[in-house]
């Protein structure tokens, strides 16, 4: 096979993700063109053009994709960083898994969704009550994944501390937590997620304030299928992309992996 012919299958090969899209694309503009019904419920690729230039020139689109990944990103680390200090003393200390470990069970069996009129009526409708949404969302999993990861970290290695007669934080810090890492990691790329999501549904819920989701509902008062098709496309790009940007952080930080 020849460099050309070998370059040429490449490219078809990296193509064919495209290919569902652009059907669906095609799929689209055909409904949007059956009837006034369909011109309504499925938006022509020229309206969501049109839409598309229209918000980004109002500077409304800027300032919700601004304000959403603020929220989500603040939320991940506030919600984050108290699920990881909450799991990890859950794990090391029989006493705290007693005592905490039932209440925590219990509350993130209930829906956050299901706390919005709760929240509403502490905080009210703005960015409070926002982002304790938005941190509990990123709370949860933190705490289960920072847990599970201690838990099964192997025996070998905590004997190790044993061995150099190390006190309960050195190995912690220098044993512990590093064997756990990589699968805590984990568990912050599905705390992102979860706060994304949080992120999204709860500027929905709670009217006041900046927001793609604010945004979302503006549009669907106003009648704007163009605007409602590019905020959901936009959402899922975003989402999409911090995903790829959490799996680079991840395979840089833990590259040594690969070297074992």
């Amino acid at each position: 096979m020849t460099t050309q012919t070998l370059s040429r299958y490449r490219i078809l090969q990296s193509s064919r993700g495209w290919l569902i899209p652009l059907a669906l694309l095609l799929v689209w503009e055909v409904m949007s063109r059956q009837s006034a019904e369909h011109a309504y419920a499925f938006a022509s690729i020229s309206q969501i053009y049109h839409g598309f230039l229209e918000i980004i020139s109002t500077g409304e689109l800027q300032q919700g994709v601004a304000a959403s990944l603020q929220r989500a990103f603040l939320g991940l680390l506030i919600g984050g960083s108290i699920g990881f200090g909450v799991g990890a003393v859950m794990a090391l200390w029989r006493v705290a898994d007693i005592l905490i470990g039932p209440l925590y069970h219990m509350l993130r069996q209930v829906p956050l969704m299901g706390l919005v009129p709760l929240f509403s009526l502490w905080l009210g409708n703005g960015d409070p009550s926002k982002l304790l949404v938005v941190c509990l969302s990123a709370f949860y999993p933190m705490v289960l994944a920072t847990y599970e990861s201690l838990h099964q970290v192997e025996e070998k290695y905590k004997e190790v501390g044993d061995v150099y007669k190390l006190g309960r934080s050195k190995t912690f810090f220098k044993i512990l937590l590093p064997a756990a890492l990589p699968s805590i990691f984990t568990g912050v790329s599905f705390a992102l997620a979860f706060a994304w999501l949080a992120t999204i549904g709860s500027e929905i819920l709670f009217s006041a304030g900046a927001g793609l989701g604010n945004i979302m509902m503006n549009a669907q008062a106003a009648s704007r299928m163009d605007i409602l098709i590019i905020l959901t496309a936009l959402i899922g790009l975003l989402g999409y992309l911090m995903n790829l940007l959490i799996q680079q952080v991840g395979r840089y930080l833990f590259r040594w992996r690969n070297l074992r």
